[in-house]
């Protein structure tokens, strides 16, 4: 495809200015250009048909299947843009929250705030949620500011160490050292689950928490977590739940009943709300009874019979602007009450069962990592397609040229050529039949004609990177 600077030619034209609307003015010369801008000159026709072809080129969740395990790129229900779209609420401006004397017109705002609040505490089993958060990564960094916190103000210095399970998200160890801890890493068994003996080993008077998912990173739930719990507690440590497998226990069971102090909720993830990558995200954190006091401010709170603000005891403070990405919140808000209580339920129940029969499909071809029941995600690792020339990265480009974007690879780092599949609770069997039946075809190329699999992909419009050269020079073209 050209370009559209490419396209241009000179007189066409696509638009026709307004007459001016305010008062013509001389620049002074020194801001005035001293000869044309170089713009494209085209049609309109060309304009409109040039972006919708590149729009025809990206992969999204609207037009493809979307595998990636871990954070998996959900749906966006339109009935949640619709709502996110209304003016009463796409037009607020954030300055009406901060004034009291604006603060009857944005009773209406408060008010869903306050009730998502309350809706996410009550899914997690948890005393209180903050909406600022505006990312997962950010939520994770406020949990780990909260227990930073809730030591200092308990005369817990000596605490300056953070345990962080190798079966944890990569951003754990991170959100962890800057809030000030040191990391300590615990491995896995065979099994895919904590070691218990090595977590045991590795906790002490000075370990401030634990960060860990339940079901973890290999997609199997922690059998160990009531007791891990206990040790935790039974040193004034607290247990920090990464929410971004909470799909798989939605309705089913509740981390703060489990034993966790503080998560942070992917809103992208469990609620469909769009995936952040950059863009508005909201990443929100849940807490337990001895952490509210420090929770962001200010908060939304009743008064009588509106809302009002108000500052935690001991807030952390601000950790965003305003409310956060509100709008995302919205749509989280919207797709809660769509389902309600049985609706979240049955997620959560089509989340594993998904993933199981993705497995089950799978696992006589493709190697699973471990031997428990996945959760809402199945890992395979394709060391024995590796030993015949083809890696995980070949399958996932091939899985490109079958129409299909392709699963997660090589994470987590604990499983040799890694590929981590996640269909989520929105695909249908025909839709993973499809995906299943591509990748059994792939495995039985892989017999018959492994040399194919260096040159996929070949149907799209840019072939296989160069990811060393391109991760040097970002303006390269690297095929």
């Amino acid at each position: 495809m050209q370009l559209i600077y490419e396209k241009s030619v000179p007189g066409r034209q696509a638009i026709q200015w307004d007459a001016l609307d305010v008062p013509e003015v001389t620049l002074p010369a020194a801001l005035c250009r001293h000869k044309a801008a170089t713009l494209p000159e085209l049609g309109e026709l060309e304009v409109v048909r040039h972006f919708t072809h590149l729009s025809q080129r990206n992969v999204g969740i609207d037009d493809t299947f979307y595998p990636l395990g871990s954070c998996t790129m959900k749906y966006n229900p339109k009935i949640a843009e619709v709502c996110a779209a209304q003016p009463g609420l796409m037009n607020l401006h954030p300055h009406l929250s901060t004034s009291k004397v604006y603060e009857k017109n944005v009773q209406g705002a408060y008010e869903l705030i306050f009730n998502l609040e309350r809706e996410l505490a009550e899914i997690a089993g948890f005393k209180a949620a903050s909406l600022q958060p505006i990312a997962g990564a950010h939520g994770e960094l406020v949990g780990t500011l909260l227990m930073a916190a809730y030591h200092k103000d308990h005369g817990n210095t000596h605490k300056d160490t953070i345990i962080v399970a190798d079966s944890a998200h990569g951003t754990n160890p991170a959100s962890a050292a800057m809030a000030g801890f040191k990391v300590v890493e615990v491995p896995s068994k065979e099994n895919g689950l904590i070691n218990l003996e090595a977590f045991k080993a590795a906790m002490g008077d000075h370990v401030a928490g634990i960060m860990m998912t339940c079901p973890n990173t290999h997609g199997l739930f922690e059998t160990d977590i009531k007791e891990i719990a206990a040790i935790c507690h039974g040193y004034d440590a607290l247990l920090y739940y990464d929410g971004a497998n909470l799909n798989a226990i939605l309705g089913q069971c509740r981390p703060g009943d489990l034993g966790f102090d503080v998560m942070h909720y992917n809103l992208h993830k469990t609620f469909a709300t769009p995936h952040g990558m950059g863009g508005p995200g909201c990443g929100p954190v849940g807490v337990g009874e001895r952490l509210t006091k420090y929770l962001p401010g200010p908060r939304v709170v009743r008064d009588g019979d509106g809302f009002t603000l108000q500052t935690p005891e001991k807030s952390i403070g601000r950790i965003a602007p305003f409310f956060g990405n509100f709008l995302i919140a919205v749509r989280a808000y919207a797709y809660l009450l769509f389902y309600g209580d049985e609706g979240l339920r049955e997620v959560s129940r089509m989340a594993v069962l998904n993933a199981n029969y993705i497995h089950a499909r799978l696992k006589q071809v493709y190697k699973p990592a471990f031997k428990e029941r996945f959760m809402h995600e199945c890992v395979f690792s394709a060391t024995p397609q590796a030993e015949k020339g083809v890696r995980a990265l070949d399958i996932a480009k091939m899985l490109l040229d079958y129409g299909f974007h392709a699963p997660t690879v090589y994470f987590p780092l604990t499983v040799k050529e890694c590929l981590m599949i996640e269909p989520t609770e929105t695909e249908s069997k025909e839709t993973l039949d499809a995906f299943c039946d591509a990748m059994l075809d792939i495995a039985k190329r892989i017999e018959t004609e492994p040399e194919v699999f260096a040159a996929a992909p070949s149907t799209t419009p840019v072939g296989r990177l160069d990811e060393v050269a391109a991760a040097k020079d970002l303006n390269c073209a690297c095929l």
